[in-house]
């Protein structure tokens, strides 16, 4: 598989150093997706990337088994391929990896809560939209420094809220500082949810 993702880019206004990086879900397309920039940080540089695996005819970010199953040999090469391909292209686009940050929604959401536990170097600050992290977090790994916010529904079919709660509290263990907004809805991204994004990333990250 290439190394490289189709990438829609949106150049930001100038002055904001902000970088946000964008990972659909299932079915989704970069181009679609990057319109949720426009809600959450219009003024950040936008980088979404399309998913480089199919299933039915839909795009993802890494194959799985069935539902709630992961290849995880597969999961483990799209991690490596998301931590290697930002740095380079915030670097070729004259980005500060320090303004970078992640929003990805269900499959996005777990790649980049994957990737988060090999590479924290890498992804320093991310919004996990209704992720699925369907394994406990390995007590060794240190992620100190990494921001993190979940967004979830209580009542969410795909991504039940017992494994939303044991998420957060596997980062929490790890070292991050998490912020979990959570809804009363299922496997959709609300208003309250967008506004809450939008509000976590106007924050300044920690220094």
């Amino acid at each position: 598989m290439s190394d490289t993702y189709e990438t829609v880019e949106i150049a930001g206004t100038d002055g904001d150093a902000r970088t946000l990086i964008l990972l659909h879900g299932t079915g989704g397309d970069a181009r679609s997706f990057a319109s949720l920039a426009d809600h959450i940080a219009p003024a950040a540089h936008v980088l979404s990337l399309q998913g480089d695996v199919l299933e039915h005819g839909m795009p993802r970010f890494f194959r799985r088994l069935r539902e709630g199953v992961y290849d995880m040999d597969d999961l483990a090469r799209a991690s490596a391929k998301l931590a290697a391909f930002v740095p380079e292209a915030l670097d070729a686009r004259g980005r500060d990896p320090e303004g970078a940050a992640f929003a990805g929604f269900s499959n996005g959401a777990n790649l980049v809560a994957a990737t988060m536990l090999v590479k924290p170097d890498v992804v320093r600050r991310a919004v996990l939209m209704h992720p699925l992290i369907p394994f406990e977090i390995d007590p060794e790994t240190d992620l100190a420094g990494v921001e993190v916010l979940v967004t979830a529904g209580r009542r969410d079919p795909i991504a039940p809220w017992p494994l939303t709660e044991q998420l957060v509290d596997g980062l929490r263990g790890a070292g991050a500082s998490v912020t979990l907004a959570d809804s009363p809805g299922g496997h959709e991204v609300e208003a309250d949810e967008i506004a809450a994004i939008r509000s976590w990333l106007d924050t300044p990250a920690a220094g």
